[in-house]
């Protein structure tokens, strides 16, 4: 049983930063591989990023690699999402998702995942 809890968006300029948290509730956090997938208006739900329950492997969309960063800290139950020089197409609603069964290098479906946050709002602005 996880409850995520996505905080940090806001609205920043093109060039700018944001750093997302995620919190998770459970003793089990570290079991879990977590990931970020976000969802533009009139879009797909797309895959972002994500990170083993070690930290020891990262995995990015290519539309934002270089850009953003996932990493995760077990002992706080959180995972993050730095992100920098911000592109108005970086718009979306952002959630964080959890999953214990997916077996690594399926991340990028979202299908596989078990938790969801309830998201939270990046807007870039021109």
């Amino acid at each position: 049983q996880v409850q995520l809890v996505e905080s940090g968006g806001g609205l920043v300029q093109a060039g700018g930063s944001l750093r997302l948290s995620c919190a998770a509730s459970g003793r089990t956090f570290s079991s879990y591989i977590m990931s970020w997938f976000r969802q533009a208006p009139g879009k797909e739900r797309e895959f972002v990023a994500a990170v083993t329950w070690s930290g020891g492997s990262t995995y990015y969309a290519d539309s934002v690699k270089g850009r953003f960063t996932i990493s995760r800290d077990n002992a706080k139950n959180t995972v993050y999402l730095q992100m920098n020089s911000l592109k108005p197409e970086d718009t979306a609603v952002y959630y964080c998702a959890a999953s214990r069964g997916l077996t690594w290098g399926t991340q990028s479906r979202d299908f596989e995942y078990e938790y969801w946050g309830q998201g939270t709002q990046v807007t870039v602005s021109s």
